[in-house]
């Protein structure tokens, strides 16, 4: 799929539409064929009312509407605003390693946060009662809901809007007994509302956060970790397992892994969550996993 962003200047509304119409012969008909390009569309990009590109109408100019993707067993289609991961193969590692941390059983309901075409949630879906999703883009959401039809899923919903806005009272609502959460944020990670919500809802015990910039993300694990004080309330997360992919080969770019469980405290109000730790977790200090090597990541926790 090629999107065109074109600003018209002074060109007229017939010379834009014979500029379409060379493009759209360029790539299926002239030189331009053997690229590969599937989906061509142009968008005409003068002074922006938005900041998004999202907001920037569409027109489709040659080939298919969509990008037609198999990942894990799955078919997805992906619209040309909607958010999908460029490695596939590697995406299958990250979600995989998703699903195994997550520890999911038939009863669990899982919270996909930023679920884009509803990659996650979808890859999840046989093996929960139920999945919801939440996503910003209304591209991404209209891809999710037909990504779960043509997988024959009826457990799963997609909810559009900000994560801010509808997750607060999400959370609250879903009343379960094995609830996960699962978060894959934009890079500079979730609105603090998500952050503080998460922490109020002491039925939420583990989390999965896929960080595309950890760094941008610190604010994020340090809400989750740091002491209970006026403006975090809930206890605390700690992180007890990582793992870096690199869906982006050749670059210093890598996805985070990062598995969160809730900390529990006994009578004596000391935290009990070490003695409760899977004996498939590793040493929750510091280690993260990596095929052939191990990196060391500090999550650091702190009092308001």
């Amino acid at each position: 799929m090629a999107v065109v962003y074109f600003n018209p200047q002074k060109l007229s509304d017939a010379e834009l539409e014979e500029l379409k119409s060379s493009l759209g012969k360029y790539f299926v008909e002239g030189s331009g064929k053997g690229s590969g390009v599937t989906s061509l569309y142009f968008v005409k990009e003068g002074q922006r009312k938005s900041p998004t590109l999202e907001d920037l109408p569409l027109d489709h100019v040659a080939g298919d509407r969509w990008i037609h993707e198999e990942l894990l067993g799955l078919k997805f289609r992906i619209s040309p605003h909607a958010f999908f991961q460029v490695n596939t193969q590697a995406a299958e590692v990250l979600y995989s390693a998703v699903g195994d941390w997550a520890q999911l059983n038939p009863d669990s309901t899982v919270l996909d946060v930023c679920c884009g075409t509803g990659t996650i949630g979808i890859s999840l879906a046989k093996n929960v009662k139920k999945v919801i999703g939440i996503e910003l883009c209304q591209e991404a959401v209209e891809d999710a809901k037909v990504n779960a039809q043509i997988n024959g899923l009826s457990n799963v919903e997609f909810r559009c809007g900000k994560a801010e806005d509808i997750f607060p009272t999400l959370i609250n609502s879903v009343v379960s007994q094995s609830l996960v959460a699962i978060v894959d944020p934009p890079r500079a990670g979730l609105h603090p509302k998500v952050i503080l919500a998460i922490r109020r809802a002491e039925h939420l015990k583990r989390l999965v956060y896929v960080a595309c910039n950890a760094k941008a993300a610190m604010n994020n694990f340090i809400d989750l970790c740091r002491s209970p004080s006026n403006r975090v309330k809930g206890s605390p997360f700690r992180p007890v397992r990582a793992m870096a992919v690199d869906l982006f080969p050749q670059t210093m770019h890598c996805e985070l892994l990062l598995l969160f469980e809730r900390v529990e405290y006994n009578s004596n109000g000391a935290a009990a969550a070490a003695a409760k730790e899977p004996s498939s977790h590793r040493d929750p200090a510091s280690q993260t996993e990596e095929s052939g090597s191990q990196r060391q990541i500090t999550v650091p926790c702190q009092s308001d």
